[in-house]
């Protein structure tokens, strides 16, 4: 899957809006827009063609384009998932001292970073932390875990917590690295409803990012959730230096897989790892690359997660709103693993206001 821009943009308009709209008969490029946003609204997968024109809205000389791909990712999300949205949280249960070498993550063994370290929690505390994030209108938990995959002790507890987050009302997911399928057996039948595995990037850029373990590793990961049968969200994280031709490759290796449900997470650059230099992404080439991911990924939940603050600032403002009725249909609410999120509650004010509905079943 290729695209004509080769690089991240840095575009930051003053103002979207004041950005001068191209009628589709002025520009050559408008008219392939309009057929790639034609394709997604009938969940057709883009050809080669078609995501070029969707990247090429990111290139200089063709930002006039952006509102009408972002009205095109409205139209996609509405005509496939309605006004619904789906909220999540997550608590970081065993933080730190990981073994692999993510080059933007501050729990990374390799990294000198002031990230929190600490074992897997009790279980009766993720239990509490679930509840407590039920109260405030999140429908799904994720229990993460740094590390390639869990201790024999780490998994008994993970079994244990899984159990409380079910009874708390939640559906119970697990975000702790490689699990074998007899693992995976033991945690359904403990509760588990889904499993988060990222695939981060691109395979082409994985090499960049990761040398402790394969991308094929993450893929077989992600291929045998979906074996078994589980809620299984896989998706990445944008900024890294990847190119707009990596984001849609990434979007294309995801639809090939069959997932349906993918957080898209933007860098807070953090002292002491290697991504500590790359600078944070404008709110318009974020939106982007949310347009770019709904267009390819036409019936997907697309679930923004962290960065979310950082990329387009605090929660009920002007930056929020216009995510909000971009392309996505789902935010992570509360912490993320080692960053303090904003408060839930004006993220559940504005998405009233904007007359959205929050899910409270999910596939």
């Amino acid at each position: 899957m290729s695209c004509s821009s080769d690089k991240p943009t840095r575009t930051r308009p003053a103002d979207l809006a004041a950005t001068p709209s191209v009628a589709p008969q002025a520009d050559p490029s408008a008219g392939s827009l309009d057929r790639a946003i034609a394709l997604a609204l009938e969940n057709r997968a883009l050809d080669a063609d078609a995501v070029r024109a969707v990247c090429a809205c990111a290139e200089a000389g063709q930002q006039s384009l952006l509102p009408q791909l972002l009205e095109g990712a409205r139209a996609v999300r509405r005509k496939h998932l309605g006004q619904n949205l789906s909220l999540c949280a997550i608590i970081n249960a065993k933080s730190g001292a990981c073994t692999e070498d993510c080059a933007f993550c501050a729990q990374s063994s390799r990294h000198k970073t002031d990230s929190p370290r600490h074992g897997f929690l009790d279980p009766e505390e993720i239990g509490r932390a679930a509840a407590a994030m039920k109260a405030r209108g999140a429908h799904r938990f994720g229990i993460v875990a740094s590390g390639l995959a869990p201790t024999g002790a780490e998994f008994e507890k993970l079994l244990r917590a899984v159990g409380l987050v079910r009874a708390a009302g939640l559906a119970a997911d697990v975000s702790v690295g490689v699990l074998t399928r007899e693992r995976l057996l033991r945690l359904k039948e403990a509760g588990l409803a889904g499993v988060h595995h990222n695939l981060e990037v691109a395979r082409s850029f994985f090499p960049q990012i990761c040398t402790t373990h394969s991308y094929e590793d993450d893929v077989e990961a992600v291929r045998l959730a979906l074996a078994e049968g589980l809620f299984v969200c896989s998706g990445g994280i944008f900024g890294l230096g990847e190119s707009i031709a990596q984001r849609a490759e990434l979007a294309a290796t995801l639809r090939e897989l069959g997932v349906s449900n993918v957080p898209m997470n933007f860098l807070i650059p953090i002292p002491g790892t290697r991504m500590a230099h790359r600078p944070v992404l404008s709110p318009a080439e974020a939106l982007h690359t949310v347009a770019l991911f709904r267009l390819m990924l036409p019936t997907a939940q697309l679930r923004i997660c962290g960065g979310r603050g950082t990329v387009f600032g605090p929660s009920g403002g002007a930056g929020q709103r216009a995510l909000f009725d971009s392309g996505a249909s789902g935010l992570m609410i509360g912490d993320y693993l080692t960053i303090a999120g904003a408060p839930p509650e004006a993220d559940l004010e504005l998405a009233r206001d904007m007359g959205f509905a929050l899910s409270e079943t999910e596939a």
